[in-house]
């Protein structure tokens, strides 16, 4: 038999395997592996040393049973590939794993039927906690599902007035007034809202903020050009927009990449971003400091905002009966580069 055969046909390690390799009882591994009892620092070290020669991981689930808790958190986000979420991701990660959780993330895509899917699997592996941003037309399934197991819930941008959980989202129509009101200092009378679709929370509240502060500086009929939030969009849309639109000198935008992608469409027609069409993003993602030229944006600091997130969920988890928090967080306008007063 290959050695590769032989290896492939062992049994996994338990708690027995790695007590007969020590040379000491069933009972002295397992307050080892739990850090518990009286145990010489000697015969530690030889438990140790023997479950790490066998390759054995002790048992998460069987832990979890033990104490009643569930270090694993589940994150039901959409879009990881857009670096918005991607920074999210990773301040969720890096607060979370300090505090000793493992986090698993599952993109459900803005598909109801998806993260129903997603969320019931969450619930069957018995996760300590869930971060989640509901889906557009989420499923009464999703919230029963939370509302039988009461799993410690956060929501993410998104509310869901089904269930009472905390929630952590951004102060969006602020942001857009902010952003909207700049460019009209500046000089623009000609502002379109540029990017996003649907009729999600987020996307109507940003379109609110820059609504208002059109009408309330009377620049005429709000224009409102959608398209999906990525580079590539936001090139092809802003070509048509200003086709069909020659007279709009600046964009408020739904996100940073859609912003980049309408900076690249000026580009293509030998425009420059911040002189030729004056253009502010929303998240200040890292690509933001660093794009042709650096993009204007209201900054959420996306890390930062999942630590946020993440902080929030660890803090229910800690105090199950605290009241339930909404955590608002407020944007930054940062001027850079894709910024100017109209030519």
């Amino acid at each position: 038999m290959h050695p590769s055969d032989a290896a492939s046909t062992r049994k996994k390690p338990n708690l027995q395997t790695v007590a007969e390799a020590a040379g000491v009882s069933l009972a002295t591994v397992s307050q080892v592996m739990r850090n518990a009892g009286r145990i010489s620092e000697k015969t530690r070290e030889k438990v140790l040393k023997a479950a790490e020669a066998l390759n054995y991981v002790p048992d998460g689930r069987a832990a979890a049973m033990r104490s009643g808790q569930n270090h694993e958190i589940g994150l039901v986000i959409h879009q990881i590939a857009n670096p918005f979420n991607a920074e999210v991701i990773s301040g969720v990660s890096d607060l979370l794993e300090t505090e000793g959780y493992l986090v698993s993330v599952l993109d459900s895509r803005d598909d109801p039927a998806k993260e129903a899917r997603n969320l019931e699997a969450f619930i069957r592996s018995g996760r300590g906690g869930l971060l989640w941003v509901p889906a557009v037309g989420a499923r009464n399934r999703s919230f029963e599902l939370l509302k039988t197991h009461q799993m410690p819930t956060v929501t993410f941008l998104r509310r869901a007035q089904q269930i009472t959980c905390d929630h952590v989202g951004i102060e969006n129509a602020a942001a857009t007034a902010t952003a909207t009101r700049y460019l009209a200092d500046l000089g623009h009378r000609h502002i379109a809202f540029f990017g996003g679709t649907g009729a999600g929370q987020v996307h109507l509240q940003r379109i609110e903020g820059y609504e208002a502060v059109m009408a309330e500086r009377g620049l005429g009929a709000p224009l409102v050009w959608p398209c999906a939030d990525n580079k590539l969009a936001g090139l092809e849309a802003n070509l048509a927009l200003r086709k069909a639109h020659p007279e709009v000198t600046a964009l408020v935008c739904n996100g940073d990449m859609v912003a980049i992608g309408a900076c690249l469409a000026l580009h293509r027609l030998g425009l420059t971003p911040g002189r030729d069409m004056s253009i502010i993003g929303f998240d200040d993602i890292a690509d933001a400091a660093v794009a042709t030229p650096p993009l204007s944006t209201m900054a959420v600091s996306p890390h930062q905002l999942g630590r946020r997130l993440a902080q929030v969920l660890l803090d229910r988890i800690k105090t199950p009966d605290m009241p339930h928090v909404t955590v608002t967080v407020p944007a930054t306008l940062i001027t850079r580069g894709t910024t100017g007063a109209p030519i």
